[in-house]
C-alpha cells in the first residue's frame, strides 16, 4: 500500500518536527496525495503523458517525485516503458526515495492506482498548487529587495522588478493550449477579411493617417513587430509621431471602432517636445515659431484651438529615459490594464536597455537581440502592433546610392529576424540639398535646380521587409517646416489639417 500522507509529509518534504513546533510554521501549498495519484496513473499508463505536456518536474513539491517524475518523462520521450521495474535500478541508491521506502515506493505507487482517468486533473491540481509556491517566493523577495538599500536600485526600480516578476509569472502560469483545427484557424481568417471588406480603405488592422502605406502594409496588425530605421535627419520621429496621433485620433472619432489607443516611449525627446511638434503639426505653425514666440495675435489662438482638440486625443507619453526592456513591458502592461493600449510606439530601440553589461561590441550585439525579441513578446502578448525606431550604420553615407536596404540595419541582425516589418525613411531632398554647384556653371546648377523643384516635399517610405505582403515603395509629402507627412497628391498649404 502507498504510504500514508501524514507520514510521508514529514519524510518526503523533511520536516519531521515535533508537533508543536511545526504549528509555529506555515506549510508551503502542496497535495502529496495528488502527486502519488498522478505518478502512479503514469506508471501504470505512460500515454497518460501526453495529455499532461504543459507539467515539468519542477512542479512538484516532493524532492523525490520531482525525480520520479523526470525519469519517466526521459524514458517516455525515448519511447521506452517506464514501470516500477525498469525505473527500480535507477532509484536503489536515491536518498530522497530511501526516506520514503526505496524503489518498492514505485511499486507501492502504481499498486494503489484504481483509475488513470483523474490523471489531467491530478496534473492542474499539482501545477495551481506550484504557481501559489513561486507566488509566495516571489513576496518574499520583494519583501527582502524593499528592505534592502542600495544606491544603484531605487524604490521605482524595485517596484518595476516586482511587477515584472508579477507579470512574468503570471504569463508562464497560463496554461496554454495546444494545437487548433484548421476549420477553427479558417473561421478567425474570414473574420479578419470580413472586417477589411466592410472598413473604409479595407484597412485591417490600425490605420496609420497615411492612404498610400496604409494600402500597402493594410493598417499595422496586432502582434506584429514594425520597425522604422533612417539616418538622422530623415524624419524618423515625425513619421512615428504622426501615426501615432493619427491612429490615436482615429480612435476618439469613431468611439474606439478604428485607430488605437496609443502608448509612445520617447527616450530621445521630452513630452513636452513631443507635444511642441505635434501642435506644430496640426496648427499650421512651425516649431521654431513656437518655441520662439514669434507668433500672431491669430496663428496663437489657431494654437489654442489646436491644443484643446489634442486634449481628447488618447495618445500616452512616457519620456523616462534608458529605460530597460523590463521596464517598458511593464509599463505598456500597466497601460493596458489601466486605460486600455491599442499600439506602442518606441523612439527609439538602441536607446533601450538589456540585462547585461555593454562592455563589448558582442555583447552590444546580444543586448540588441533581447530587445527585439523582447518587444516582439510585448506585440504577441498584448496583441498589439509594435512601432520602433531604429538608426541605421553610416555605410548608408558612402554609396552612391543612398537608399537604405535591410543589411544597413545597426548593430544586430535580429532586428530584421525578430521583425515583422521593416521600413526605412529616405527624402533625396536632403543629400541632393548639400551638392549645391557653383552658381557660375549655369549649365549644371540649372540642372540641380530642376531636379531639386521635382524631388522637393518628396519623401519614401522604403518597405524593405513584410512578412504578410508586398515590399515596395511608398512615395510621401514631407514638409520639414511643420515635421509633417501626408499622401503625395494633397496640397498643403500653412492650414491646420482637416
Amino acid at each position: 500500500m502507498t504510504p500514508s500522507i501524514a507520514a510521508t509529509e514529514k519524510t518526503v518534504t523533511g520536516q519531521a518536527l515535533p508537533d508543536q513546533i511545526e504549528r509555529a510554521y506555515r506549510i508551503l501549498p502542496h497535495n502529496l496525495e495528488a502527486e502519488q495519484g498522478l505518478l502512479g496513473a503514469l506508471l501504470v499508463d505512460n500515454r497518460a503523458l501526453e495529455r499532461i505536456d504543459f507539467l515539468k518536474p519542477q512542479h512538484f513539491f516532493a524532492p523525490a517525485h520531482q525525480r520520479i517524475f523526470e525519469a519517466i518523462t526521459i524514458l517516455g520521450n525515448r519511447g521506452q516503458t517506464a514501470s516500477p521495474v525498469t525505473l527500480k535500478s535507477y532509484f536503489e541508491t536515491d536518498a530522497d526515495l530511501a526516506q520514503v521506502g526505496g524503489a518498492d515506493y514505485l511499486a507501492n505507487l502504481a499498486a494503489s492506482v484504481i483509475s488513470i482517468i483523474n490523471t489531467e486533473d491530478y496534473a492542474r491540481s499539482i501545477y495551481d498548487l506550484h504557481m501559489r509556491r513561486e507566488l509566495i517566493a516571489m513576496g518574499e523577495e520583494v519583501v527582502n529587495s524593499a528592505f534592502e538599500l542600495r544606491l544603484d536600485r531605487d524604490a521605482t526600480a524595485t517596484l518595476e522588478l516586482a511587477e515584472n516578476r508579477l507579470f512574468t509569472l503570471a504569463e508562464t502560469g497560463e496554461i496554454k493550449s495546444g494545437f487548433t483545427t484548421l476549420r477553427e484557424s479558417v473561421y478567425r481568417a474570414i473574420e479578419i477579411a470580413d472586417i477589411a471588406y466592410k472598413s473604409e480603405g479595407h484597412v485591417t488592422g490600425v490605420t496609420t493617417g497615411l492612404r498610400d502605406l496604409d494600402e500597402k502594409l493594410g493598417g499595422l496588425h496586432k502582434s506584429d513587430l514594425l520597425i522604422l530605421a533612417g539616418r538622422p535627419s530623415m524624419g524618423k520621429t515625425a513619421l512615428a509621431t504622426n501615426i501615432a496621433f493619427q491612429a490615436a485620433l482615429r480612435y476618439a472619432e469613431t468611439g474606439g471602432k478604428e485607430g488605437a489607443i496609443v502608448g509612445f516611449f520617447s527616450l530621445e525627446m521630452s513630452c513636452d517636445q513631443l507635444a511642441t511638434r505635434i501642435l506644430s503639426e496640426q496648427s499650421g505653425i512651425s516649431g521654431d515659431a513656437i518655441r520662439k514666440g514669434n507668433v500672431s495675435e491669430a496663428e496663437f489662438r489657431r494654437f489654442a484651438e489646436a491644443s484643446q482638440k489634442l486634449a481628447q486625443v488618447p495618445l500616452w507619453i512616457d519620456d523616462t529615459p534608458a529605460l530597460s526592456i523590463g521596464a517598458v513591458r511593464s509599463r505598456a502592461r500597466r497601460l493596458k490594464r489601466q486605460h486600455g493600449l491599442g499600439m506602442l510606439v518606441i523612439d527609439y530601440l538602441q536607446l533601450l536597455q538589456g540585462t547585461g553589461s555593454r562592455q563589448s561590441t558582442e555583447n552590444r550585439v546580444l543586448e540588441i537581440s533581447e530587445i527585439t525579441r523582447g518587444l516582439k513578446a510585448i506585440a504577441k502578448e498584448l496583441e498589439i502592433p509594435v512601432l520602433a525606431l531604429s538608426q541605421l550604420s553610416r555605410a548608408v553615407e558612402q554609396r552612391e546610392d543612398k537608399r537604405p536596404q535591410l543589411s544597413d540595419l545597426r548593430e544586430s541582425g535580429s532586428i530584421e529576424q525578430d521583425s515583422d516589418v521593416v521600413m526605412f525613411v529616405y527624402r533625396e531632398e536632403y543629400y541632393e540639398a548639400r551638392k549645391v554647384p557653383n552658381i557660375e556653371d549655369g549649365a549644371k546648377y540649372a540642372e540641380w535646380q530642376e531636379k531639386m523643384s521635382r524631388i522637393a516635399n518628396v519623401a519614401e517610405v522604403i518597405v524593405g521587409k513584410q512578412r504578410h505582403g508586398p515590399i515596395g515603395i511608398v512615395p510621401l509629402f514631407f514638409d520639414a517646416n511643420l515635421t509633417r507627412f501626408g499622401d503625395l497628391d494633397r496640397t498643403y498649404t500653412s492650414a491646420p489639417m482637416e
